[in-house]
């Protein structure tokens, strides 16, 4: 990535702004500005999210920001209410809260001297969703938004649900944000009364996997904060991206077929990481297409943005499985609009047929799904984020537990873009019960990548808010969209549809084993495919910001372990998220983050299905004014039988060896629909 120095205008920063509140709360802000604006105002770009701006997203945040000062934007990083040096108590994720105050800070930002009343807001997951929610309230100075890896339903597309089912990231990520949320208020920009802050939050800190684990199906709880709800709320331009390597993916067509505002989308190889530094390459210059974006609707530049096609996407090679990747070779298409036109996107429809995958197959007798629940310990990470080993290796071990069909080879490859969508017929032996479908890429070899996939919760087959339990043994017809894919498969490879009735630690095991059977007849893939001209590479190369000064004193080493009880037949998966030790040179802050969570599952029992992740957090500054030393260790364990839940939670913070606080929950939560 090129690093930028030379910009167009000079860059004031101003380190810490306080922004107070109708209430009296004050919000911590790190702006960046061109420093002629106090005489000549210029549109601004905000970016709101509870991580904090003072280490949280430091790195990131000096890589992008002053880039945009650099070129004339004023750009202003919020940290949310109980989050960093800002006042106050965050109760939960996207709460009216949320919404109310940063429609005070929008109109803040809009009457500032150096503001021309302008203004964008741009984030990416937590950033990217409240951006949307925010567009929806129609605040009058917004004008365009950039949105990356966020989603237009709550209940289908966040760390929570996944079609219906509990996704083990509802607790993994309610682990994350109590030890987050526990963040100390750096002592150099509050004072003396970082301990008060730091004590009232953690007194108050919220038990988000109860709130989660509350709400199974899709009520009015998730339907808040939900743009899906009404599309036309959203006036303002939007800028949707993503990247294959994503969980936040199916949004995007969604939004293209259902919003009347501008818009415009993009989907690359990437994790869950801005464009401009995510893994794997090709990164691109983020940075100037968004310029691009920023000048057409906060400068009135016609930059010829709005005349390009309005989806850009890139289509991944097949290359063999691996937990990790630093790049995915490919090509590049553009399509005029979603859904795609006939002459740029076709689907075929291939039927899982006694000779496996084929067209005009016929399944003449009834197939049994019986997978263990042990099955999908190869899934890979519902959102790779840390740099670890996160995506899916090779297949084959749950395919074997799995009901496959192949097709025969393609002799000339195949161009995936779009949703492969399962239609069949099944049984279930039991009231209850998951389907999951994978959609792999074979190699002469044998080796089984991952394409794509999708899961269902059964009780909730028609409809994500209304739960029906299978009758066993009663025919039920399902349709299962896959995540949304494009995928080159390459020469004299095949196809394979993998149908299995678990995925632990995807999702969370049913309240009983419960086996399915598909059903003969004609089920079938409706496989979409690309037709479109690849085009050159249509993004400038990656360009930032000089970098954040920081001293690495350990290195993060992020690791995915999986180990089988062969006297039990239990299966655990160990996933190490360990971001290191590092010093902020230019304020002297220390931050050590590492986590350990540990989901074991048993073949047949569904009551031993259990979860325990460990967060510890440690921050100092060990000279100097602002002196202080604190740490924080975090606890959730989760284990389940057929109609309870049982969630316990630990929180214990010291300073220096003083305690703090020490907190514990203890929760028993009904099992409604999972």
């Amino acid at each position: 990535m090129k690093i930028r120095q030379d910009f167009p205008h000079r860059i004031r920063e101003i380190e810490n702004q306080w922004i107070m509140l109708a209430d009296g709360t004050r919000l911590a802000a790190r702006i960046w500005l061109p420093e002629d604006a106090g005489t000549t105002p210029v549109p601004a770009i905000l970016e709101y999210l509870p991580y904090r701006k003072r280490d949280g997203t430091a790195v990131r945040d000096e890589l992008t920001h002053p880039y945009f000062a650099g070129h004339g934007y004023a750009s202003v990083r919020v940290d949310m209410r109980g989050n960093g040096e800002s006042n106050g108590l965050m109760e939960d994720e996207y709460a009216p809260q949320e919404h109310a105050d940063a429609l005070e800070v929008i109109d803040w930002i809009a009457t500032q001297p150096w503001c021309d009343g302008k203004l964008g807001m741009m984030g990416i997951s937590w950033g990217g969703f409240n951006g949307l929610q925010v567009a929806a309230l129609r605040p009058a100075p917004l004008k365009a938004i950039i949105t990356l890896c966020s989603t237009d339903d709550r209940y289908a597309d966040d760390i929570h649900y996944k079609g219906g089912n509990m996704l083990l990231e509802n607790l993994g990520w309610a682990a994350t944000m109590l030890s987050f949320s526990a963040a100390v208020p750096d002592p150099l920009l509050v004072g003396e009364r970082w301990r008060e802050m730091w004590k009232h939050r953690l007194d108050n800190m919220p038990l988000l996997a109860e709130t989660w684990l509350n709400h199974q199906h899709r009520d009015d709880y998730w339907k808040h904060g939900s743009i899906n709800e009404n599309y036309g709320d959203i006036e303002a331009a939007v800028y949707m991206i993503s990247g294959w390597g994503d969980s936040y993916i199916n949004t995007i067509p969604r939004m293209m077929e259902n919003l009347s505002c501008p818009k415009k989308a993009l989907l690359g190889p990437w994790m869950h990481k801005y464009p401009h530094f995510a893994i794997p390459d090709p990164a691109i210059g983020f940075l100037q297409e968004a310029l691009r974006w920023w000048d057409y609707w906060l400068k009135d530049v016609d930059t010829g943005i709005m005349d390009e096609p309005p989806c850009t996407f890139y289509l991944q090679d097949g290359v063999p499985p691996a937990p990790k990747y630093l790049e995915r070779p490919g090509q590049w298409v553009r399509i005029h609009g979603w859904p795609a036109p006939a002459d740029e996107v076709e689907t075929i429809t291939l039927n899982l047929g006694d000779h496996g995958l084929e067209s005009g197959g016929w399944l003449s007798a009834d197939r049994l799904i019986a997978s263990p629940l042990t099955a999908g310990s190869l899934q890979g990470e519902y959102i790779p984020l840390w740099f670890g080993a996160d995506f899916p290796p090779d297949q084959r071990r749950d395919d074997g537990l799995s009901l496959t069909f192949d097709s025969a080879p393609y002799t000339d490859g195949l161009d995936i873009l779009g949703q492969p969508t399962l239609s069949a017929t099944l049984t279930s032996s039991q009231d209850c019960g998951q389907l999951h479908v994978r959609l792999c890429d074979v190699a002469p070899s044998g080796e089984s990548a991952l394409i794509t996939y999708g899961t269902l919760n059964l009780n909730l087959r028609d409809d994500p808010g209304t739960i029906t339990p299978p009758v066993p043994g009663e025919p039920m017809n399902v349709r299962l969209p896959l995540d949304l894919i494009g995928y080159r498969l390459p020469k004299g490879h095949r196809l394979r549809v993998a149908l299995s009735s678990a995925s632990f630690p995807l999702v969370w095991s049913p309240q009983k084993r419960a086996d399915l059977t598909l059903k003969a007849g004609s089920p079938t893939l409706e496989l979409p495919l690309s037709k479109a001209d690849y085009i050159p590479v249509p993004f400038e190369p990656a360009e930032s910001a000089t970098p954040c000064r920081v001293e690495t004193l350990r290195a993060g080493q992020p690791r995915r372990t999986i180990s089988e009880d062969v006297g039990s037949g239990e299966v655990t998966v160990t996933i190490e998220d360990d971001m290191g030790d590092v010093r902020f040179a230019d304020h002297g802050l220390r931050v050590e983050q590492k986590a350990k969570e540990i989901y074991t599952s048993h073949p047949t029992d569904a009551t031993r299905t259990r979860a325990d992740i460990e967060w510890h957090y440690r921050a100092s500054r060990d000279d100097g004014e602002g002196r202080f030393a604190v740490d924080v260790t975090s606890r959730y364990h989760l284990h389940c039988d057929e109609t309870i839940f049982y969630l316990t939670a630990e929180q214990v913070a010291h300073e220096g060896k003083t305690l703090v606080s020490q907190k514990s929950w203890t929760r028993e939560i009904p099992r409604t629909a999972i």
